[in-house]
């Protein structure tokens, strides 16, 4: 599923035009990374998951092709962990 898929489906389950879906549907990804670009950034959707931020040391890696060694930034991700809910249903 891709975000047109998503957004279609919205718009079919709340009987909204697509158009209406795609801003439902933007809002709450700018909801969640505004929650997450925070000092404590976490989303905490009860049944579904939680969404957290983490953070990766630099240090020492290979390029693949070249074997060469490259110094890496330390960086900041997102994780994701489904709830129970969403275990459930998939299983």
């Amino acid at each position: 599923m891709n975000k047109n898929d998503l957004i279609a489906t919205v718009a079919d389950k709340a009987d909204l035009p697509k158009a209406k879906a795609a801003d439902v549907v933007d809002a709450v990804f700018d909801a969640i990374t505004a929650a997450l670009k925070k000092k404590e950034g976490e989303v905490r959707l009860v049944g579904f998951g939680t969404f957290s931020k983490s953070k990766r040391k630099g240090g020492t890696g290979r390029n693949p092709r070249t074997g060469e060694e490259i110094k890496l930034k330390p960086s900041t991700s997102v994780r994701f962990k489904a709830g129970k809910a969403l275990k459930d249903a998939v299983n």
